[in-house]
């Protein structure tokens, strides 16, 4: 008998990796297959088959909501903070080549492929979708082993996912690209591999070692670790993790969220509070994506995706924006400027993540320091706003402008946002879910999704924080539109949004 269970566990993992890997990596190519040929972002493609696949799976019986059936689907779903901890990295990389104001350029040991082997899809890149997925699993399955206290269904047998998910990643690589030192770039991918796994165990020792003084999470101390060892070692040339999960892990971990997302439309709406928690999610994407875009547009004068793009990644930390900013969708420019974004506002977290631990703790927003925050976000806003309008196009002047920018907005954002709903009916431990998803914020996501604002926000985390990126059909045409038309977005159009978001949002607030 015991040989028997022993047996079917060994098929039940099988099972799961084959089942993870088919519903995912198709997922992603579909969305690439889709907008091949135009200048839209995949992601869009993403978030509709992701949440159609997750409400299927339910409705056909298949799984239940949450998608317990397939715990390594959420495996991939809670993975977020090890495609953070790559993008950290590069943007303290970058960061610290502005500071230095040296030129520096590291040697690119690889020549892709350019052959397309599914249409919108090279070889290469289709080798680092796949990659990215085993080391998803590889990496979150080894960093639990060392963490311990998880209670998955496949808990057991993690450091067999992890030695499948490692040498899965270290195999695949695309033997068509030109490689100029093929040793050298695996060892590369072998250390980066290692790195992230130490990064993830010392930060969650450092999270749970102060635990008793602030409940910070675990993704504020990875930021910080990961962006000071990018200044560091910022001659490091990307090794295959660093570039797979620059390009695909974004894409795939929201892949599998949106999956487990979608899986729950049914029971969420059946819970007090969620049609307004979806409403405001909804009118917050629109409000604070394209009033920061007004406030650039109106007052730097700049109307160009080099600036609005990474520059709006940054501000909001946009899990959506970031990933197709990363991916090269909006352009070479936003590509180099977005890390540096995303990193500049996680500075500001010792603000958020402390006033928001605090916060949780009290069971309502700390008001005062919210308000003060407010105000130097407010302040750095302006401040950029005019460093932006005197760049005159140049490179460097434009990108520092943009790290104010990011700063400031995204303090804004988030605790301008928590104020408003500190007026609304919604209960406070579910208005940091209502602001993730209002703004798309990966930190505060990762944060919610890691417990600080209790079980029930947690658990419902990838549902709420989804169903605004339908939204998204605006966000990724406006931005598609502007770079068929040379970079360039609709001044009237973008206000136009930004006061219906605005009216929406206000709005939102008095529905329960």
């Amino acid at each position: 008998m015991e040989l028997m269970l022993e047996q079917f566990m060994s098929l039940n993992l099988l099972n799961q990796f084959w089942i993870t890997l088919f519903l995912i990596i198709p997922m992603v190519l579909i969305a690439r297959t889709v907008v091949a040929g135009t200048r839209y972002s995949p992601i869009l493609i993403i978030v509709i088959f992701g949440l159609s696949m997750g409400y299927i799976l339910v409705e056909t019986g298949v799984a239940e909501p949450g998608i317990g059936a397939f715990p390594m689907v959420n495996m991939v779903a809670s993975a977020t903070i090890i495609a953070l901890v790559v993008s950290f990295f590069v943007g303290g990389q970058e960061l610290r080549k502005i500071f230095s104001n040296k030129p520096l350029t590291n040697e690119e040991m690889v020549i892709p492929s350019q052959e397309e082997a599914v249409l919108g899809t090279t070889r290469t890149q289709i080798v680092m979708i796949i990659r990215s997925f085993f080391l998803l699993i590889g990496i979150e399955s080894s960093s639990r082993v060392l963490i311990g206290g998880s209670t998955s269904a496949l808990s057991n047998v993690y450091p067999l996912i992890a030695y499948i998910g490692i040498v899965g990643a270290i195999i695949f690589i695309d033997n068509r690209a030109t490689i100029t030192n093929k040793s050298l770039y695996i060892r590369k991918g072998i250390i980066e591999i290692i790195a992230i796994i130490g990064i993830l165990y010392l930060s969650s020792l450092i999270a749970g070692g102060i635990e008793s003084l602030i409940a910070l999470p675990q993704i504020f101390f990875a930021m910080i670790i990961s962006a000071a060892l990018g200044a560091l070692l910022y001659r490091w040339s990307f090794g295959p993790t660093i570039k797979a999960l620059l390009f695909a892990g974004i894409p795939v971990v929201l892949a599998g969220n949106f999956m487990v997302g979608g899986s729950r439309i049914g029971e969420a709406f059946t819970i007090d509070g969620v049609n307004s928690l979806i409403l405001y999610g909804f009118f917050g994407q629109l409000f604070f994506m394209f009033g920061g875009i007004s406030l650039i547009m109106y007052f730097a004068k700049n109307n160009h995706v080099r600036n609005l793009a990474p520059g709006m990644a940054g501000a909001l930390s946009h899990s959506g924006l970031t990933g197709a900013c990363t991916a090269g969708d909006l352009g070479k420019e936003a590509a180099q400027r977005a890390p540096i974004m995303i990193n500049i506002p996680f500075f500001g977290h010792i603000f958020v993540f402390s006033v928001l631990a605090i916060s949780a703790e009290r069971g309502e927003l700390w008001t005062l320091p919210s308000i003060a925050i407010v105000a130097i976000g407010v302040l750095f806003t302006i401040i950029s706003l005019k460093q932006l309008k005197k760049a005159n196009n140049e490179s460097n002047k434009e990108v520092k402008a943009l790290m104010q920018f990011s700063f400031g907005w995204q303090l804004v954002a988030v605790f301008g946002g928590l104020l408003l709903l500190s007026f609304s009916q919604i209960p406070f431990l579910f208005t940091g879910m209502a602001q993730a998803s209002a703004i798309s914020h990966f930190g505060l996501f990762a944060a919610v999704q890691g417990g600080m604002f209790g079980a029930e926000s947690a658990s419902l985390i990838p549902f709420i924080f989804s169903m605004p990126f339908l939204v998204h059909p605006v966000v990724f045409f406006m931005f598609g539109k502007a770079m068929k038309d040379d970079g360039l977005m609709p001044v009237k159009t973008v206000h136009a949004i930004s006061f219906i978001g605005l009216i929406g949002v206000v709005v939102s607030l008095f529905i329960v």
